[in-house]
């Protein structure tokens, strides 16, 4: 669904890295929850793959597989056009009955509040081990957090600097921690992650960028702590879908 499956392929097949050394994840399609195994198929084509490790539900929302668009269709009034008489919890026993096919080593959602778990977990035989969400300083997602912990589901951030234009890169309170530090405003927010517990995902293409996300170290206490409080005086969700249906619920 990012247009990238081939290109990430054509990278395993050119780093001459045995494939059992390198995790790749890719995710269910909106438009295909009722046809989970088409998708994974299609994806495991494209990157030239026999499997992935992870394999994770993109959003807690259906949409009609023939609607206006490939992944993403919308009725006249906007709203996201959803598929009839079909919902998560069916999707969830789909992606079970994947991980006897050998196609996916383990399976997980993205963008569940904790609602949203609750009412999959009613149902499911298997545990997600991964809730991939948006999270920063900005969207601390404590409740969330607490919740994945004590149900066993791993949290993932992605979009940890915000929204494509990185807007947590310019905060002041952020610029200084990392002055304090000799650390990048990157890593700052990525020290602050890890140190949560969560595993993160930044975006970039840029090499020397890249290497320097892996350059870092432990956030003082203090800083740590100035950080977790960010999000009470300017809280900002940058990721999400208009829809009749309501995907994040009280978990801010």
């Amino acid at each position: 669904m990012y247009l990238n499956e081939e290109g990430v392929g054509q990278g395993i097949k050119n780093s001459g890295i045995p494939r059992e050394e390198i995790f790749v994840t890719t995710k269910l399609a909106c438009t295909f929850h009722s046809r989970a195994e088409e998708c994974l198929d299609q994806s495991l084509s494209k990157m030239g793959l026999d499997y992935v490790d992870l394999y994770l539900m993109h959003w807690p929302l259906s949409l009609n597989p023939n609607g206006n668009h490939f992944f993403f269709p919308k009725k006249p009034d906007g709203t996201y056009d959803t598929e009839e008489g079909w919902d998560f919890t069916k999707t969830w026993r789909s992606l079970e009955g994947l991980l006897n096919t050998g196609k996916v080593k383990a399976i997980g959602v993205s963008n569940f509040s904790t609602v949203n778990l609750e009412k999959l977990l009613k149902t499911a035989e298997i545990i997600p081990a991964v809730n991939q969400c948006e999270l920063h300083p900005y969207l601390s997602q404590e409740k969330l957090l607490k919740y994945c912990n004590e149900k066993g589901i791993h949290l993932t951030s992605y979009s940890p600097f915000g929204s494509t234009n990185t807007p947590l890169l310019r905060e002041p309170v952020i610029t200084e921690i990392a002055n304090k530090n000799g650390m990048t405003e990157a890593q700052v927010i990525l020290a602050w992650c890890i140190q949560r517990g969560t595993s993160v995902i930044p975006k970039s293409v840029t090499p020397s960028r890249i290497t320097s996300n892996f350059q870092v170290s432990e956030l003082p206490e203090d800083d740590f702590l100035t950080l977790n409080k960010l999000g009470e005086t300017h809280k900002v969700r940058y990721i999400s879908l208009s829809s009749s249906i309501t995907i994040f619920h009280d978990d801010e």
